[in-house]
């Protein structure tokens, strides 16, 4: 099968190959998918689990990917809840071969269902943006209604969920990013945008919660923002600063099918919108991970037509 291959960390996405390799099989509780859309997250090629086992074993030439949409094709022993032609989507392990392949073997516990009229390369750009900001905001950040929220990076992959899921949770958002991606961050439904490079962050005032998404200097002042009581929610590791009188949260997306198809019913009736950016096929996947300017939103690789 046709695979994208990681060897050299040092390379980033420049030192990704189109190569072939055998196809997977399916161990116990495994599913084998034939693979027809797959996302990618360039900070992927910084995760130590990219390049070891959890045994910190070297595990190159490793496929990346996380993300999938695609039909099953294989059962392994003891695979329950799945069956063979069934169209799925989901999060593959951080510690095992991805998705930016032909065929993938993952555990079946990481897939869910995917209704037929969801195309796969939509399907494909769910599973980390959405469950980022669905775990971020309700499991971690406990937001309720009436609340208000900092979105960093409101015009991004994740930052666009974060923004249409709070408002539909009834939080008052208030998007950031660069000046260009104002009217983007506006149109996913944030209340107000603050340009980072020429607004002052400090005249947003007091909030409930910060979803950080940019860590740094943005980091540390947005902690001086959260509320007594609230949260600052960062998916870029342990918080530099914490809130003076609130709780400071860094967390790994989880994989979770019961909110998989909570986010996926939300696109299928239109209470959220994807933000991809960019579609390649798997040829041209590596060109399209050192793209000659900037892309709004998520590249996906459509592995099959």
């Amino acid at each position: 099968m046709k695979a994208i291959v990681v060897t050299d960390q040092a390379a980033g996405t420049a030192g990704m190959k189109l190569v072939e390799r055998p196809e997977p099989q399916a161990a116990i509780n495994d599913v084998v998918i034939e693979v027809h859309a797959s996302g990618f997250v360039p900070t992927e090629l910084a995760w130590p689990s990219t390049w070891t086992d959890r045994r910190d074993s070297d595990r190159t030439p490793s496929i990346p990917g996380h993300e999938l949409a695609g039909v099953v094709v294989a059962l392994g022993y003891g695979t329950t809840g799945l069956s063979v032609g069934q169209r799925v989507f989901g999060l593959a392990d951080w510690y095992r071969d991805g998705t930016l392949a032909e065929y993938v073997a993952m555990e079946a516990r990481n897939l869910a269902p995917l209704p037929g009229d969801v195309d796969f390369t939509v399907g494909a750009s769910l599973p980390i943006s959405g469950l980022t900001a669905w775990q971020g905001l309700f499991e971690h950040g406990r937001l309720r209604s009436g609340q208000s929220v900092i979105a960093h990076g409101a015009a991004g992959a994740v930052g666009s969920m974060v923004t249409q899921l709070a408002r539909e949770a009834g939080a008052y958002v208030i998007g950031t990013g660069r000046a260009a991606d104002r009217q983007k961050a506006l149109d996913f439904g944030a209340n107000e945008f603050v340009d980072l490079e020429n607004d002052a962050l400090e005249d947003i005032g007091g909030v409930d919660l910060v979803f950080d998404l940019i860590g740094g200097d943005i980091g540390k002042r947005s902690a001086r923002l959260v509320r007594a009581g609230g949260t600052l929610v960062s998916i870029v590791g342990p918080a530099e600063a914490r809130p003076a009188d609130g709780l400071a949260v860094d967390f790994v997306v989880e994989s979770d099918r019961a909110q998989l198809s909570e986010i996926v019913q939300r696109v299928r009736d239109g209470r959220l919108r994807t933000n991809i950016g960019n579609v390649a096929n798997l040829d041209n996947a590596v060109a399209a991970f050192n793209p000659t300017e900037r892309i709004q939103g998520k590249t996906i690789i459509r592995v099959r037509p």
